[in-house]
């Protein structure tokens, strides 16, 4: 029996109902509006007691290939948190994992150099009409190195490049 079933039954026995008590006399008089409404009322209750309670609608997930889920914009991700900042180390000191590091296990240990001294340093004095492409070239072997030339000479050739003056004594890159 259906939901429409109840109802008509229901509005059946009203009817039936309204003459029988006109012929009566018992009661106030009731009109037939009232006495459908009535009935209605007392249906839907009958209905909602003996419905099973439904569960809560779930939220619509829309499908990736449906409009909706192209209308609405991804949910953000989480972020992850900053790594700490290593401790800060001199500049030119060589990094030192840690014996539980992974970097410690993963890498072997590379062989400390010892500072070569001055006297085996090689140095070029520069002479008139040299540029440290010039010199690089000459003394290196490649050209292009010239600017690991410059770096270490900083100090020597100051801070244009181009002006090397004669004299200076430079140091060589191994």
């Amino acid at each position: 029996m259906g939901i429409f079933d109840f109802l008509k039954s229901d509005k059946k026995k009203a009817q039936e109902q309204v003459p029988q008590r006109a012929d009566e006399g018992a009661g106030p008089s009731r009109s037939a509006a009232a006495d459908a409404a009535s009935a209605t009322r007392a249906a839907a209750e009958r209905m909602a007691a003996a419905a099973p309670p439904r569960p809560a609608p779930a939220p619509a997930t829309p499908t990736p290939g449906s409009a909706a889920h192209k209308a609405v914009p991804a949910a953000p991700r989480p972020t992850a948190m900053p790594k700490p900042a290593p401790p800060s180390t001199p500049p030119g000191a060589a990094h030192t994992p840690t014996p539980h590091s992974a970097a410690h296990k993963a890498v072997p240990a590379a062989p400390v150099g010892k500072p070569k001294p001055a006297a085996e340093r090689r140095t070029y004095t520069v002479r008139q009409g040299d540029t440290l492409a010039a010199i690089a070239d000459r003394e290196l072997g490649n050209e292009a190195r010239w600017r690991e030339l410059y770096a270490m000479n900083r100090g020597v050739i100051g801070a244009n490049p181009d002006l090397v003056p004669p004299g200076a004594v430079l140091t060589l890159p191994a």
